[in-house]
């Protein structure tokens, strides 16, 4: 109906220019404004019908639409366009269709949530400023044309005056938000504009009163109309996004304008039209400025809170980060020392949070004695406290370290007690690649647990202590992609019967074949495959290939057992163990071929699951070795309670057991008791003859170390073994590979 509209329009301007001559009658011209507003507000009707939750908005703009028709025809009734008298008669219809174009222009925003005073003040001070410039630029003309004043200055005034001020209401509602930039908004702010314009033209040709109507004013008319109709009949488009402020450019121009215009306005009415708007504006901006004040203030205020700790009054965590942040855009270097205290909990649970404070308000007070002025103290934490000390190499930060503990252990009376306060220090040197405050503060954390545990007082960060660097990490992820393309292999150790020399089994021992780093051993990633949660994935690929290897050797005839070391969280799991028993049945391997090797520690961690879990593993016929034995804390229950078939002495005893008479009785004593229970021992690290001699002398079943054999890619064993077997029947050993 948009192009209907237009098309009507184009006619009513042909018409108009008719007039213009005086070439058509009264009734041709009113039967033409009768079909454009008839066009005007079946659209708007069709809008109604089309969202009737706008049927309000619609309708009073409708019935504005209505109230300007039905003034427009009595002022050209009788006149055909020309010669009416100003003020007309209808006037009022045309005061009345302000109405319903205001109501519409209200009822259509989009209803929001309350809005902040700020945004109402911004509205103000740019709605104040644009309407007393256009003020001026419309309104100016009037003074010039009546300068009497009176009725008709009155009337002529109101208007554009009123056009104007709707244009600045939808202005006001786009900052507010209740309107989004868009092509509505833009064609309904321009129909009420083109509006004022027209009506101040038509004021502008006035001549002793009477209406003096042309081709343009009517157009003009018509394309405002239009404009706000066509505007009207668009979909409103939902508000969703948050409202954003004003730019200050603004806000600054708007109020430079109300000033200069203020300075440079005319007298009398018009004169007063202009300053109103501007007063506003300069209001509304001193308002706007003492808020902005306030604002500040209490930002500095929350923000200086925010970086400081309550209790201690020193900078927080946030503060020490920011200052971290700031030395690592200097080029300077800078330690970072990371102090807990000991026992702190213990206190709290004994004396109350009372005491805990007291205790950590005295700590802070000794260790800012104990530091240069220039030094940046803050409390990280609970009972954490850090320094930022520039300029010190590592030697002196430790030495300042041991020094500010040394203040705190001297006693002090927290609740009636006389209390001593320890620390343990962990110091982070800056490192060139630093590039967040974070990574510093993590590592002064490990250097600090780390002197915690070790009972060292002080200690300087080490990657070797470090679980969790960067680099363990990237190791981490490297493993896990070394499990999916076969990387990770098992090699085998052989086991040798210690009375015979017979080759009776061989160990299967993980290794990583590393593209670029070559053959990794287990102990450089087991922690890691620990730490990445990697080991079940990689106890299930040790379990397959160590099966099908042994597997493999008893159909060429060799007669070896295969042993596996599980770790205690895989073997209490319940998945490996089922995987291990399909796989040796699906290899058609003897089940007593098999040994699996498990540490004390399994039986400390879950002793009923290891009990049902052992019981199982001999139900199928598989073999139960404890390896390390000896290096636990367990009690030997388990040696009576559980189907054990072997032992493993630690190779902590075995190569000590010629130079060390303890270790020498032990090992005797643990060949003894494990006969009488008849048990198998087995004793691993057997690095020299003599040791393999004095262990054989002590009555040990099995040996394997790197005097027989040091571990081997399967794809050896075959040939290993049958030489072996070859030398043992000639008398001759053979050499290790």
């Amino acid at each position: 109906m948009g192009w209907v509209v237009i098309a009507a329009c184009t006619l009513i301007g042909y018409v108009a220019g008719i007039t213009a001559t005086g070439d058509i009658n009264e009734s041709v011209l009113l039967v033409m404004i009768a079909v454009f507003f008839s066009l005007l507000v079946v659209r708007l009707g069709a809008a109604i019908l089309l969202w009737p939750r706008r049927r309000i908005a619609l309708g009073s703009l409708t019935l504005g639409v209505v109230m300007w028709a039905a003034g427009s025809s009595v002022v050209n009734a009788g006149h055909a366009g020309a010669g009416a008298p100003f003020p007309a008669p209808g006037e009022w219809l045309f005061l009345l269709s302000y109405g319903g174009m205001a109501a519409f222009v209200v009822l259509d925003a989009s209803s929001r949530k309350e809005r902040a005073l700020t945004a109402w003040l911004d509205s103000a001070i740019v709605c104040g400023a644009a309407a007393a410039l256009a003020s001026i630029l419309l309104l100016t003309p009037f003074t010039n044309y009546f300068p009497q004043g009176g009725i008709p200055l009155l009337v002529a005034v109101i208007y554009p005056f009123v056009d104007i001020t709707l244009a600045m209401v939808v202005l006001g509602q786009v900052v507010l938000g209740s309107r989004v930039w868009s092509r509505r908004t833009i064609y309904l702010m321009a129909g009420f504009l083109l509006l004022a314009v027209a009506d101040s033209s038509l004021v502008l040709k006035l001549d002793s009163g009477p209406y003096d109507f042309d081709v343009i004013l009517l157009i003009g008319w018509a394309c405002s109309f239009m404009l706000i109709v066509d505007a009207a009949c668009r979909e409103r488009p939902l508000i969703t996004m948050k409202s954003r402020p004003l730019p200050e450019a603004f806000l600054v121009v708007s109020f430079v304008m109300a000033i200069l215009l203020l300075v440079v306005r005319p007298e009398g009415l018009t004169g007063a039209a202009v300053a109103l708007p501007a007063v506003a504006t300069l209001v509304a901006s001193a308002a706007r400025l003492v808020i902005a004040l306030r604002d500040s203030a209490a930002t500095a205020e929350a923000l200086h809170l925010a970086r400081i700790d309550d209790l201690t009054g020193l900078p927080n965590r946030r503060a020490l980060l920011r200052e971290i942040e700031t030395a690592l855009r200097r080029p300077e270097q800078f330690g970072l020392l990371l102090l807990d205290l000991d026992g702190f909990k213990e206190v709290n649970d004994t004396l109350g949070h009372s005491a805990g404070d007291t205790m950590l308000e005295l700590v802070a007070m000794r260790i800012r004695d104990a530091l240069p002025p220039h030094v940046s103290l803050a409390r990280v934490g609970g009972d954490e406290f850090a320094m930022l000390i520039r300029d010190e190499g590592e030697i002196d930060l430790v030495e300042r370290a041991q020094g500010i503990r040394r203040a705190l252990l001297s006693p002090a009376r927290i609740d009636g007690l006389e209390l001593g306060m320890s620390a343990s220090v962990g110091i982070a040197m800056r490192l060139p690649e630093d590039m967040r405050p974070a990574d510093i503060l993590r590592r002064s954390e490990v250097a600090m647990y780390e002197a915690k545990v070790s009972r060292t007082g002080a200690q300087v960060y080490s990657t070797d202590h470090d679980e969790f660097s960067r680099q363990r990490l990237q190791m981490g992820e490297e493993f896990r992609r070394a499990l999916s393309s076969g990387q990770v292999t098992v090699w085998f150790q052989p086991k040798i019967d210690a009375h015979t020399g017979v080759v009776v089994g061989m160990e299967a021992l993980a290794r990583w074949e590393h593209p670029e780093q070559g053959t990794i051993p287990p102990a450089a990633f087991l922690p890691v495959a620990r730490r990445a949660g990697l080991m079940q994935e990689l106890s299930e690929r040790v379990v397959d290939l160590a099966v099908v290897s042994a597997s493999s050797w008893h159909r060429l005839g060799l007669d070896l057992g295969i042993a596996i070391n599980v770790a205690p969280a895989e073997l209490l799991g319940t998945h490996l163990m089922p995987l291990l028993y399909r796989a040796v049945d699906r290899a058609q391997l003897p089940p007593n071929a098999v040994t699996i090797e498990v540490t004390e520690e399994t039986f400390l961690a879950e002793p009923e699951r290891a009990r049902q879990v052992v019981l199982d593993m001999r139900r199928h016929g598989l073999r139960i070795s404890i390896d390390d034995f000896g290096t636990g804390f367990s009690s030997l229950a388990y040696l009576r309670d559980l189907p054990i078939d072997e032992l493993k002495l630690d190779r902590s005893f075995v190569s000590a057991v010629c130079v060390d008479d303890r270790s020498r009785l032990i090992v005797a004593s643990t060949v003894d008791m494990a006969h009488a229970l008849a048990l198998h021992v087995v004793a691993e690290g057997v690095e020299e003859s003599e040791v393999a001699q004095e262990m054989a002398t002590l009555g040990v079943d099995q040996m394997q170390g790197y005097y027989f054999s040091a571990p081997m890619p399967g794809d050896r064993v075959e040939a290993w073994v049958r030489k072996h077997l070859g030398a043992h029947r000639s008398g001759t050993r053979v050499k290790r590979p």
